[in-house]
């Protein structure tokens, strides 16, 4: 698969997830909204219409599907024995079309790219265990632009699939094995709340959530959550979360309609609240050198020769965000307004992340 391909399911993709005030920002309130906005009111699907999980065809990877994207490594990196942990990742939005307030299941446009985010992000934990990874009735991308009663139904089904997918992955887990969770953009969402609903089941066994490219507050939402935010490389049962800009960063386009809200504790988001954990050095407060990162995740002409540049680049958190240091490898002309690298949470970090999970699983062990 061509890096043209690779690329714009990475950016174009994940931009038009996190927040609309991005594509705002480019074509304007009302355009965005005549574009985008799901025709008609929400309609609920018909009863025991949704997906199957316990059908493999129901998931874009699990362990019993023969080289599923999950698997992919990266040209430079040797596949090691896979350690004992299950994954369970959520993929972001990929469903870009304004004709329902939900995706279907199976389509077309929308599938290769399910395929592509799986294999580009998930894959980054395949070292620390077997990732499961579902399909599931995803928020078309007019959700988020609307507050109203229609959108919060949209939201409130894409959720109830990956919560009845994560009821079939739990069947398949054994009851001491431990668990890693991941989603980003539309997927960390969904994960906040699978994280606030399921504490009893994840107790004991979480080894660490991953909630990249959606803010949490450490007032507002984290409490609720049931999991303290990592503070060192070495701790377990822990949620990292980060979202990336370059210097200087102007996040105002993607906080601004955040700030103010309501949090699932029911206090109010501030800007000051917002969890960031540095991937590279798995801790709040320590910055990283460009020599610490192990690997950012570089596209080629063939994707299946995709590979691992280390030591280029670093990060450190300010105010809430994470701040890229050192020089980008030539990753694409994909880069958001203010700065926002929204689009490369996980490129950038591919290999830390992959040793951040192992590492914490060895501390879940101990």
């Amino acid at each position: 698969m061509c890096a043209r391909r690779f690329l714009l399911a990475i950016t174009i993709l994940t931009l038009l997830v996190v927040a609309g005030a991005f594509a705002i920002f480019q074509f304007g309130g009302v355009v965005l909204l005549r574009e985008f906005t799901p025709q008609g009111h929400y309609a609920a699907p018909e009863p025991d219409s949704g997906p199957d999980y316990s059908k493999a065809d129901a998931w874009i990877a699990r362990p019993e599907i023969p080289h599923n994207a999950s698997e992919w490594l990266p040209q430079s990196v040797a596949r090691a024995e896979t350690g004992a942990a299950a994954i369970f990742y959520i993929h972001p939005t990929t469903y870009l079309r304004g004709d329902r307030w939900n995706a279907p299941l199976y389509e077309t446009h929308s599938g290769w790219r399910d395929q592509i985010f799986t294999q580009s992000q998930a894959s980054a934990f395949n070292g620390a265990g077997e990732v499961w990874a579902p399909r599931y009735r995803q928020a078309a991308y007019g959700a988020f632009l609307l507050k109203s009663e229609d959108a919060t139904k949209a939201l409130d089904l894409a959720y109830s699939d990956v919560s009845a997918a994560f009821d079939e992955f739990l069947k398949h887990a054994s009851a001491s094995q431990p668990i890693i969770l991941a989603g980003h953009s539309q997927g960390a969402l969904h994960l906040m709340r699978l994280l606030a609903n399921r504490q009893a089941q994840l107790k004991g066994r979480l080894v660490a959530a991953y909630v990249v490219g959606w803010p949490i507050s450490t007032v507002a939402d984290l409490p609720s959550l049931g999991f303290p935010a990592c503070n060192s490389p070495d701790q377990s049962a822990c949620i990292l979360s980060w979202m990336t800009f370059g210097d200087p960063p102007n996040p105002k386009l993607i906080l601004e309609d955040w700030q103010d809200t309501r949090g699932q504790t029911g206090k109010a988001r501030q800007r000051k609240d917002i969890l960031c954990v540095n991937p590279i050095s798995g801790t709040q407060g320590a910055a990283a050198p460009p020599s610490a990162n192990p690997g950012t995740l570089i596209p080629s002409s063939d994707f299946s020769s995709a590979t691992i540049i280390a030591g280029a680049v670093g990060a450190h958190c300010d105010n809430g965000l994470l701040i890229i240091d050192g020089s980008v490898p030539p990753l694409g002309p994909y880069v958001l307004p203010g700065n926002n690298y929204h689009v490369y949470d996980y490129a950038l970090f591919w290999g830390a992340i992959r040793r951040d999970a192992e590492r914490r699983l060895a501390a879940w062990r101990r």
